[in-house]
């Protein structure tokens, strides 16, 4: 058995700031990291657009007041404002942390740091590395880890949460390389696993985004919140569904449907191509809907919109946004200096998680919290985006709470020893898992199984849900999950042995789809990121609250909790 003072499983933006935390508060603990991939491969590498801050460096009228306004309000005030009041707040001073760890962010002509514009943000206060923005953090903060001796458990899977008695006590992982089994055991457990794209066909997320932590949390028997808001970027890369960042429309790129026109007028005049992501996401697909879409060779009714970067110009495209032209070069072969890039919506950020409070406690009720267990970043939900995220708050919710968290956990096990734990049954049972998928006679294979419930969610939970088409997809999904008892592996060894890997997340994707599609099916409403076409109003009396959902073979319960409410009353969200 392994033995650290904390285990943080999962090596992006917000498990790393976390334990950089950890031993800069107290350089003696032992942390560890366990990432699935190298912490460097970690999907907050991909994020591109920036991070948000009232640095008044081009707005000097900004402030932590108006971010945190523009956030509740982006959020269809189902943010939790009290945690919307640290994040905003602590922006500033987070992003001067980084930039004394060495992070290059752009800059203006005097040196400061460059600010753009970001949907829903009422003024320029995005901070940025060109489009590289995640890339540039998460190297800086993975070298720092480094140098102050965290270790790193890399390409390590981690396929338990121990949880006894209310207590997270550690967790099992095993070793990609060559098979091998291990119980770690902690004084503190930190999940910051990331989000679930993969549950759906179309994404911007990496292949490692499979909903591990969520997935794990439920299957404890704790339960996961808000799990029906689901972001659809606005601007996927049709067909491939890479992102095409923000960061293009912040830097001044049009929104044109088959008519040559700027849509956008039409459903956020004040904000056009600026709108937070759920509007514009539902707008470029009303767009398609109406037989406004673009075909390839730019014909009428086809499945895309375009998005225009031409009157930019070379320059400013090179400089700014260098890797959103080098992806549409690369995967569809189109130089955006000369031409439109066909985008539409693709799946990419979970607004709901692991509910936590502010210090990243996870709660195991609307009221209680679970013992030693943490988490942060995309798989929490703490709720800073509430039913829809603003561009340029993930990067920054990452920061904000892994140093807060970090720095909860400093604290919490000064006085606490390491649990009791019996490894041997831990490794028994693991073993007996591992074994049963290998000696599965089945007929199925994990990528058609995984295909059908992919698109069965992208078919049945997408931009618009209603009723009836969540209800036949939620009969499909368990029909689809009936499957996975007959797949059949065909690698049997334990060197490398990635397809174990995949029947494992493909499990975990299971169980997030359905308490996904469950969550959407109660909600009554539309509100942000869920919009339901028969509830189309936004109703403040039924559904101003969080969803709770816990899983078990047995079936789905949901419950509800209320909304923290201490600067902003809800009101009517205009654009």
């Amino acid at each position: 058995m392994i033995d650290h003072d904390v285990i943080i499983v999962g090596g992006g933006l917000a498990g790393s700031r976390a334990a950089l935390e950890i031993v800069r508060t107290f350089p003696n603990l032992s942390v560890a990291v366990v990432a699935k991939t190298h912490p460097i491969r970690a999907h907050s590498v991909a994020a591109q657009g920036g991070i948000a801050a009232a640095l008044q460096n081009v707005d000097p009228n900004d402030s932590w007041k108006a971010h945190a306004f523009d956030t509740v309000k982006g959020s269809d005030y189902l943010a939790d404002q009290d945690a919307v009041e640290i994040l905003t707040q602590e922006a500033p001073g987070v992003v001067l942390d980084l930039e004394h760890m060495g992070v290059l962010f752009s800059r203006l002509a005097d040196g400061r740091i460059a600010q753009r514009a970001f949907g829903g943000h009422s003024h320029n206060r995005t901070c940025y590395a060109a489009d590289k923005t995640g890339h540039a953090i998460l190297h800086e903060l993975v070298c720092n880890l480094i140098a102050k001796g965290v270790t790193i458990y890399d390409e390590w899977y981690v396929t338990r949460l121990i949880l006894e008695d209310g207590e997270a006590k550690g967790l099992v992982m095993y070793r990609i390389r060559d098979g091998q089994v291990e119980v770690v055991r902690a004084k503190a457990v930190m999940f910051a696993t990331g989000g679930y794209g993969r549950v759906y066909n179309t994404t911007s997320n990496d292949y490692a985004s499979t909903g591990d932590g969520l997935s794990m949390t439920a299957a404890a028997g704790l339960p996961l919140e808000d799990m029906e808001f689901v972001q659809f970027h606005p601007t996927g890369l049709y067909p491939v569904g890479v992102l095409i960042s923000e960061a293009v429309r912040g830097e001044g790129a049009y929104l044109i449907n088959s008519e040559g026109r700027r849509f956008m007028e039409d459903y956020a005049p004040s904000r056009m191509e600026l709108a937070p992501r759920d509007i514009t996401s539902r707008a470029i697909t009303l767009e398609i809907r109406a037989g406004r879409g673009v075909h390839p060779d730019g014909t009428a009714g086809g499945p895309c919109v375009v998005l225009d970067l031409r009157h930019m110009g070379k320059e400013k495209i090179m400089s700014r946004i260098p890797f959103c032209w080098e992806e549409a070069h690369r995967l569809v072969g189109v130089d955006a200096v000369y031409e439109p890039m066909p985008v539409r919506p693709t799946v990419h950020y979970s607004m709901g998680g692991i509910p936590v409070n502010t210090d990243g406690r996870v709660r195991s009720s609307a009221t209680d919290l679970t013992e030693g267990f943490f988490a942060a970043g995309e798989a929490s939900c703490v709720s800073v985006h509430g039913a829809n995220r603003l561009g340029s708050n993930s990067l920054l919710e990452c920061v904000v709470y892994g140093r807060r968290v970090g720095a909860a956990i400093a604290q919490y096990v000064q006085n606490r020893k390491l649990p009791e734990l019996d490894e041997h049954r831990y490794l028994k049972e693991t073993a007996q898992q591992f074994q049963g998928l290998l000696d599965q006679s089945g007929t199925y294979r994990i990528a058609e199984v995984r295909q059908a419930y992919q698109d069965c969610m992208t078919d049945h939970c997408g931009v618009f849900r209603t009723e009836s088409v969540m209800q036949e997809g939620l009969t499909q999904l368990r029909a689809i999950q009936q499957r996975y008892s007959q797949v059949r592996l065909d690698d049997k060894g334990k060197t490398w042995n990635t397809e174990l890997i995949e029947a494992l997340e493909l499990r975990n994707l299971m169980t997030v789809g359905e308490m996904i599609l469950a969550s959407a099916l109660n909600r009554r409403e539309s509100r942000g990121a869920h919009s339901r076409e028969d509830f189309p109003n936004r109703d403040d009396s039924e559904f101003l609250k969080h969803t709770l959902v816990y899983y078990s073979p047995a079936g789905i319960d949901i419950q509800y909790k209320p909304v923290s409410i201490t600067m902003f009353e809800p009101q009517e969200r205009k654009y």
